[in-house]
């Protein structure tokens, strides 16, 4: 069921890039050229209609999503996002305005020490219509993507494997290569992996702490909405009318490897401490029922 759910949602968000292809098609046809790349498609038609398009995708995906949750397992939508009773919204806005702040602090402090590398490209017009559909669109992406990796699969995986270290090493390996295809990769090479799939494995980390998806949700909504609107450049995968442009040259060095080994494990204990996490052995390498089993050990049966 698993697998053919995932491949219901990947149906549903290639029926959901369909206006993206066409709206390059007729510019295409009307232009008599094709753009011959990744990089060179991203900017084929105007950045706010292409970004647009883009992340209409991901709301084919979720519609899609509920459809299996729903429809084929018979779940609620809410088991994918929490344990909780309900969704900790509080949750979700805590995580978003830490890395918010960090992540706008951060851009602001290289644009101030390091001279040279962005420019400022602010258009009023341009950017106002740009905040309109990432406010709007970049939630739903993001959203989509943790639903869908620390949400569904990481319970699939949980299922299958009957353990917690398993789905957190596949999906978070899974959600890292899924960037392959990015056009940083290509600028940086595959050492660029490093801080897609560390980053997979500090939003796994949050969801089996935390119990719920509500910290990841915030903290990737945070960082995908200040990269579409604070900085943009001509190798990155969001392509935007930001405030800034980074013009260097892209090379992977602490970029990469810092967030990974000291930026995330801090963010971490922040969460640890302010929600409490207590038993990381075994809520990040535990079985995933080990009450069920011992029930059906005793009993010869479970209770639904």
């Amino acid at each position: 069921k698993y697998i053919v759910g995932s491949l219901i949602v990947i149906a549903a968000s290639f029926v959901g890039q369909l206006p993206f292809v066409i709206a390059i098609a007729m510019k295409a046809m009307s232009k008599g050229e094709i753009p011959t790349d990744e990089a060179e498609m991203l900017r084929y038609l105007d950045l706010n209609l292409t970004l647009f398009l883009i992340l209409l995708s991901f709301a084919f995906a979720l519609a899609g999503l509920w459809i299996v949750v729903k429809k084929m397992h018979h779940q609620e939508f809410r088991e994918i996002i929490t344990s909780r009773p309900k969704i900790d919204w509080k949750r979700v806005l805590f995580a978003f305005v830490i890395w918010g702040i960090f992540s706008v602090a951060m851009i602001l402090l290289v644009y101030f020490t390091e001279p040279g590398k962005y420019i400022l490209q602010f258009n009023p017009s341009k950017f106002i219509i740009l905040a309109i559909i990432a406010i709007l669109l970049v939630p739903v992406q993001t959203s989509v993507e943790e639903l869908i990796f620390r949400g569904y699969l990481i319970q699939g995986f949980g299922l299958l494997a009957k353990n917690r270290w398993f789905p957190l090493i596949m999906t978070s390996v899974i959600f890292g290569v899924m960037h392959i295809a990015n056009p940083e990769i290509k600028q940086m090479g595959y050492i660029a992996l490093v801080y897609y799939i560390g980053t997979g494995f500090a939003l796994g980390i949050m969801t089996l702490m935390d119990e719920g998806t509500e910290l990841a949700l915030g903290f990737h909504a945070a960082n995908n909405l200040t990269a579409a609107l604070l900085v943009t450049a001509d190798w990155t995968a969001f392509q935007t009318h930001s405030i800034f442009k980074d013009v260097s040259d892209p090379s992977a060095g602490l970029d990469i490897i810092l967030p990974v080994v000291v930026i995330y494990p801090l963010l971490l204990l922040l969460f640890s401490y302010k929600y409490k996490w207590k038993g990381w052995k075994e809520k990040l390498t535990g079985n995933i029922y080990p009450q069920k089993e011992i029930e059906i050990n005793q009993t010869g049966h479970t209770h639904e």
